[in-house]
C-alpha cells in the first residue's frame, strides 16, 4: 500500500518526518520525504499554499507510483471558539468556498465541517466563514486534495491542528504569499521587524503552530498503524 500525506509548509511536517528519507523533489519548491511502515510505503510532501500548490504536491506524491490513500494535513485556523489551540481534529465535511462542492468524509452521524479558503482568512473572515457555513475550521488546501481523491477514487482523510483561535489578530499574510503558495519571507520578515506591536502575536502563533504540529504527527502516526480510512472518518478518533 502506498500512503500520501499531503501539506503546505515543512513546519507542518517537521515532527511526522522526522528521522524519515529526504528525497530529491520533482518540482521547484516542492520539498519531498519518504518511509516505510509494515510493508506500506509513506511519501509526505508540501509544496506551498493554496489549490495550485495542493494540485503540484498531490502529483509530486503520485511520481512514483498510484497511491492508496491520500492525508491532508497541516495547520487550520479555528472558527468555533471551541476548538482547542494547538489540537489535532479530524474533519467529517470539507467545503470549498469558492465552488460550493461538499466532500463528505462519513454518513453524516458526526459533523465538523472544514472550509476551504483561497487566502488566509483574518477574525472577520473567520466570523464570516464561521456564520455562512457552520464550519469549525478554515485552511487553503483540504478541498482540492479531497476534489483530486475523489476523482481518482482514492481514500481520504483529513488531519489539521489548530494554529490560531477565531479571535487572533495577524499581519495580512496574504500580501506576502507569492503565486507559488510560498511565504515571500525577506519581505515578511522586515514588514513585521518595523511593527512591534506584531512581535507577541506571531510569537503565539509559532508556539501554537509547534504544538499544532506535534499533535498532528501523534495522530497520523497512530493512523498509519490502522490505516482504517473509514472507521477514523466516522469516529473522528485514531
Amino acid at each position: 500500500m502506498k500512503i500520501g500525506i499531503i501539506a503546505a509548509l515543512p513546519g507542518e511536517l517537521r515532527p511526522l518526518v522526522k528521522g524519515w528519507k529526504r528525497r530529491p523533489a520533482p518540482a521547484k519548491g516542492v520539498s519531498l520525504w519518504t518511509t516505510h511502515q509494515d510493508g506500506d510505503e509513506i511519501v509526505a510532501v508540501c509544496g506551498g499554499m493554496g489549490a495550485e500548490a495542493a494540485r503540484q504536491s498531490l502529483a509530486a506524491a503520485e511520481s512514483s507510483g498510484t497511491l492508496d490513500i491520500v492525508l491532508s494535513v497541516g495547520w487550520a485556523g479555528a472558527l468555533d471558539s471551541g476548538m482547542r489551540i494547538g489540537e489535532c481534529y479530524i474533519p467529517s465535511e470539507v467545503i470549498d468556498v469558492q465552488t460550493g462542492e461538499r466532500f463528505s468524509l462519513t454518513d453524516g452521524s458526526r459533523t465538523l465541517r472544514l472550509v476551504t479558503s483561497p487566502v488566509v482568512a483574518d477574525n472577520l473572515e473567520k466570523r464570516r466563514l464561521w456564520s455562512a457555513y457552520d464550519a469549525a475550521l478554515v485552511d487553503m488546501e483540504a478541498a482540492t486534495i479531497a476534489r483530486l481523491a475523489a476523482m481518482r477514487g482514492i481514500p481520504f482523510c483529513c488531519f489539521k491542528g489548530v494554529s490560531d483561535g477565531p479571535e487572533a489578530t495577524l499581519p495580512d499574510l496574504n500580501r506576502f504569499i507569492d503565486d507559488r503558495g510560498q511565504m515571500r519571507m525577506r519581505a515578511f520578515l522586515w514588514h513585521v521587524a518595523m511593527r512591534p506591536t506584531l512581535w507577541q502575536p506571531l510569537k503565539a502563533l509559532g508556539r501554537n503552530s509547534s504544538l499544532a504540529a506535534e499533535s498532528l504527527a501523534s495522530k497520523v502516526q497512530r493512523f498509519l498503524l490502522e490505516t482504517d480510512v473509514d472507521r477514523i472518518n466516522r469516529t473522528g478518533a485514531v
